[in-house]
This record gives C-alpha cells, structure tokens and sequence, in this order.
C-alpha cells in the first residue's frame, strides 16, 4: 500500500529522495502520512486540493479489496 503511494507522490515531485511515507494502524483503520520538500508541497495538493482528492481516491479503491480504511495525512 505504502508503495503505490510512493510511487503515486514520487512522480509528482521534483524532490524524490525527500518523499518520506509512514504508516500508523489503530483500530481506526490505517494512516499514512506524507511528507515532501516544502516547495513540492503545492504540486501534491493541487488548486483547491484536487490532486490530493484524487489520491485519496485511488488509495480507497485501492484498500476497499482489503477492506480497510485508509486516510492520507499530508505533512509539512
């Protein structure tokens, strides 16, 4: 899961060795918290936070399988 998002922000990101993912598991479900270089942060989120949408989109569909859930926490 972790992967598919790396791979997801890394081609996104002009800054790809800074790309750091950690997982956290609770009862919850799963979070994943993104951290990337302060200047890639907008190319992450997006206009109106878009892009950041649309890949907590795919990360839902992608766990749906599993059935967990999933939040994708971005991080400065």
């Amino acid at each position: 899961m972790e992967d598919i998002l790396k791979t997801i922000i890394e081609n996104l990101v002009d800054e790809k060795d800074k790309v750091e993912i950690s997982r956290v598991d609770d009862e919850k479900g799963v979070l994943l918290k993104v951290k990337v270089a302060d200047e890639d942060m907008g190319k992450v989120i997006g206009k109106q936070g878009r892009i950041a949408k649309a890949i907590r989109t795919v990360m839902k569909a992608i766990t749906a399988k599993e059935h967990k859930k999933v939040g994708i926490l971005f991080e400065e």
